[in-house]
């Protein structure tokens, strides 16, 4: 079983193609696990996340759940609620202002297709899966050595394992442990990060969006400075319409 990387060790141990690889994680991004993979949204039209940018931006700077269950597991029928309550109460805007930097998929180890929905029918639409079809289910079974159902798996933005199986810990404690990952993940809070930063595909470094915050308010500063010295307010609003970033 794996077991999160120690903190103060500054390469992670990641997951990539069914092998452990050690890697500066500022060069490892959650849309390398699932390249050239199709992303299937749980609703109603059942979208499609197919490229790698729509993969990144519903997944960079977020903790992923892997969720691994199946129809005919007695404990997954009983589970599956009580993780649809805890995923609905952290990122629906009924319970939240703002919703939590959370993915849910579904890794369905059914035996047919029919039982696989009838899995999703008892999960979040916000939910993600992969098609029945698709034999990268079996293989991220083998990846993470699952050795029981159902079993979550909760992995770091830089793809390293947070939680081996979170199923006792939400059944335990409910939406109160995804403080805990947050915090254990040194996750950055979205409302910090600058619209251009969040939609690259590829984030040049967790700090830069906080680095870029902090010129911003002392460009801002400086403007304010000029104009108590009788600057020309016409041209900073000039420079302000064309050169500001506002954040999300």
């Amino acid at each position: 079983m794996l077991h999160p990387s120690h903190a103060d060790n500054k390469r992670s141990t990641h997951i990539f193609f069914g092998k452990l690889q050690h890697t500066d994680s500022r060069q490892f991004m959650m849309v390398d696990l699932f390249v050239d993979r199709v992303l299937v949204k749980n609703n109603r039209d059942q979208d499609e996340l197919d490229t790698e940018h729509e993969i990144a931006i519903r997944l960079q700077n977020r903790i992923l759940m892997l969720y691994f269950a199946s129809a005919v597991c007695d404990r997954c029928r009983e589970f599956a609620p009580k993780l649809s309550d805890f995923f609905t109460r952290l990122t629906d805007e009924f319970y939240v202002d703002r919703s939590a930097q959370l993915v849910l998929l579904y890794i369905s180890l059914d035996q047919s297709e029919k039982y696989q929905f009838d899995v999703l029918k008892q999960l979040p639409k916000k939910c993600l899966f992969l098609t029945y079809g698709d034999p990268y289910r079996r293989e991220l079974e083998d990846m993470f050595n699952i050795k029981e159902l159902p079993t979550v798996v909760v992995l770091r933005p830089d793809c390293s394992v947070l939680t081996p199986n979170a199923v006792d810990e939400i059944i335990l404690l409910g939406p109160e442990c995804y403080r805990n990952w947050k915090e254990a993940a040194e996750l950055i809070d979205r409302n910090f990060m600058i619209s251009e930063d969040f939609q690259e595909t590829s984030m040049r470094s967790f700090t830069d969006p906080l680095r870029r915050l902090k010129y911003k308010v002392e460009n801002e500063k400086k403007r304010n400075e000029t104009k108590g010295w009788g600057g020309d307010v016409g041209d900073h609003a000039e420079v302000d319409q064309k050169g500001d970033s506002s954040l999300w």
